[in-house]
């Protein structure tokens, strides 16, 4: 299936709740931004888009697939406007580690830089010194603080993502039972956002008989991942199932997973990508597990860094961009622009899709 059609059939399903925002809290854990410097100049939506742009993506570490998948879609699209983009970053996913990246970026004059910051503080110092020299900053995937950029492309609401994955879980625990959650790392913005909601929504009467005893983190390394699975599942013996909303994390949880005793006894489901985890459904280690396409996040955040840089919107609340075959998108509050609600996977589809 084509991304266009995963965007088309996503935007059809509901998973309980809102598709496009939170209702309840910020779909950032930052509190309300200053408006960004640029946001001073007015936008000029009839502006062209400027050919020759330079993007650059840096993602929480280089070397894994989702990030890899996302940045070279924004690379096919800022083809799409004359325009290049590459991936730099770090091997590890440490807070300070994008930092000396974000420095030589600057250095080199890019046009704009593409961040999915490891930690939302961290990186604000540099990004800021960044957009002193007019570059533009957008976040994707995970967000820096919202003063030190000037959007944030979301890829799902985030209070959505959180509950839909306790929503997820129970239906196949049958809503009783200890529960862990497998993070990425501990101060991974939307990671730490999405557990909030989903902590907020065990408080419901309805997960009174569900019980969360863990959150481990796995640092979105792999064996680190595979590791912290194995202690969970030793140090919680009657552990009924497992949430990992990361894509290394929850394939690294199959992997052990589907090699160990627990097969079929302990449930696993978060957020990954078909082609990771077709192989555990198959085996019927993963029953289900959501996402998004991580091509159509690639794709938007390049188009919108192209309307920023071209004068076409600021960042600001209600302005409207156009997306190539994505079609028009509209900034919301705090400079977030939401790419889709989340799609569930599972046996009867996961052959349709290959990314």
């Amino acid at each position: 299936m084509t991304p266009m059609r995963l965007t088309a059939v996503a935007a059809l399903l509901t998973l309980g709740v809102a598709a496009c925002g939170g209702t309840t809290k910020s779909s950032v854990t930052s509190a309300p931004a200053q408006a960004p410097a640029s946001s001073a100049a007015a936008a000029n939506p009839n502006a062209p888009l400027k050919q020759g742009l330079k993007l650059a993506f840096l993602p929480k570490q280089i070397n894994n697939p989702y990030m890899t998948i996302v940045a070279n879609a924004g690379a096919e699209a800022a083809k799409e406007f004359q325009g290049e983009a590459k991936e730099v970053g770090p091997s590890d996913a440490s807070a300070s580690s994008q930092i000396s990246y974000i420095n030589t970026l600057t250095q080199q004059g890019h046009d704009a830089i593409l961040i999915s910051a490891n930690d939302p503080n961290a990186v604000c110092g540099p990004l800021q010194q960044a957009r002193a020299k007019n570059i533009k900053i957008v976040s994707y995937d995970s967000d820096a603080a919202p003063e030190c950029r000037d959007l944030f492309i979301n890829q799902a609401a985030s209070e959505e993502v959180g509950r839909s994955q306790v929503k997820l879980l129970a239906d196949m625990i049958g809503s009783k039972g200890e529960i862990a959650i497998l993070s990425a790392t501990a101060n991974a913005t939307n990671q730490n956002t999405w557990i909030d909601f989903m902590k907020d929504e065990l408080g419901k009467p309805e997960y009174k008989d569900m019980k969360l005893v863990k959150v481990a983190y796995g640092d979105d390394d792999d064996q680190k991942s595979f590791t912290e699975t194995q202690g969970l599942l030793q140090a919680y013996p009657d552990l009924k199932g497992i949430i990992s909303p990361t894509t290394v994390g929850v394939s690294a949880a199959a992997r052990y997973i589907s090699g160990s005793k627990y097969k079929g006894k302990v449930v696993l489901t978060g957020l990954g990508t078909p082609n990771q985890m077709r192989q555990f459904v198959k085996d019927k280690t993963v029953e289900k597990f959501a996402l998004w396409n991580p091509k159509d996040l690639g794709y938007l955040a390049s188009y919108a860094a192209a309307a920023l840089v071209s004068g076409q919107i600021t960042g600001a609340e209600g302005e409207t961009f156009k997306a190539g075959k994505l079609g028009e998108r509209t900034i919301g509050k705090n400079g977030e622009v939401i790419l889709g609600p989340p799609f569930t996977f599972d046996a009867s589809n996961i052959d349709q899709f290959d990314f």
